[in-house]
């Protein structure tokens, strides 16, 4: 009695069975608001690796946060490193059930040195990681690091891709968010940015139709229509199965994020 509930699914390939089983969209959601506040309960994080690495095939490489967009009472969280991961665990001491998403790079290639000492990071808080002031570049989760390349690509092509970048884009200052938290989102940070940069491009890995892409850009046309110069874009993974062969072609890598963005600033 008393303690704090944190469970674990290996993949979130495998959360579905959950669905029914922990019922995260009946029950779990709805914890806390049918105790009235007369009692603690709903407070159970679970942790699970999401994500691609490239390699991980048809149920090892999905990104199923999207299927949680409509759980009022749930909170869904994907830290991008390992202090963020740490920071972002505050999740456990918050009084609503959240779903801790952790990217399977964390796993392999993420490195930092994490804060020993205890250490919190506000849920519902997106990250500008970059100023700018042209075009806002929204993403979460493994998707940071392939925006971060495609700036650099912007900013400095190599001799492979410069006759395919235009000179007068180069130098666009692009912002990027972090929006960690995906439920519930930081709608205020994100439509202030596209406010002032008229322009929005999305990233994530999950496939485009029923993507929490789709809920941010109708949230930010319904906000900042009449300041944006471009429509918002989306760049996500394709509408198929994850096959294993073809993974790499599925992911968006910088050069389509590069693509996207370019068009964004030329429309």
């Amino acid at each position: 009695m008393g303690h704090t509930a944190i469970a674990e699914i290996q993949f979130a390939d495998y959360i579905f069975p959950a669905f029914d089983q922990v019922r995260f969209i009946s029950s779990l959601a709805n914890f806390r608001y049918r105790s009235g506040g007369h009692f603690s309960i709903g407070g159970l994080t679970v942790r699970t690796p999401t994500m691609a690495v490239g390699h991980g095939g048809l149920y090892h490489s999905q990104s199923p946060e999207g299927f949680f967009m409509g759980a009022s009472g749930l909170k869904v969280v994907i830290p991008r490193s390992p202090i963020q991961c740490k920071g972002l665990l505050s999740a456990i001491h918050d009084p609503n059930p959240v779903i801790f998403m952790e990217p399977k790079v964390l796993y392999r290639s993420a490195v930092e040195q994490v804060p020993i000492d205890d250490f919190a990071l506000p849920l519902s808080s997106a990250e500008i990681l970059i100023p700018g002031s042209d075009l806002t570049l929204l993403t979460w989760g493994t998707p940071i690091y392939h925006c971060e390349a495609a700036l650099r690509l912007l900013n400095s092509p190599p001799p492979s891709l410069a006759p395919l970048v235009p000179p007068s884009l180069r130098s666009a200052k692009v912002e990027l968010i972090d929006l960690r938290t995906i439920l519930p989102w930081d709608i205020e940070t994100v439509v202030e940015s596209v406010r002032r940069t008229k322009r929005l491009v999305i990233v994530h890995e999950a496939g485009m139709t029923g993507g929490v892409g789709g809920e941010i850009a109708a949230e930010v046309g319904k906000r900042a229509f009449l300041r944006l110069e471009a429509p918002v874009r989306r760049i996500t993974g394709w509408d198929v199965p994850a096959a294993l062969q073809f993974e790499k072609f599925n992911m968006p890598d910088e050069v389509r994020i590069l693509d996207g963005i370019m068009e964004t600033l030329s429309y």
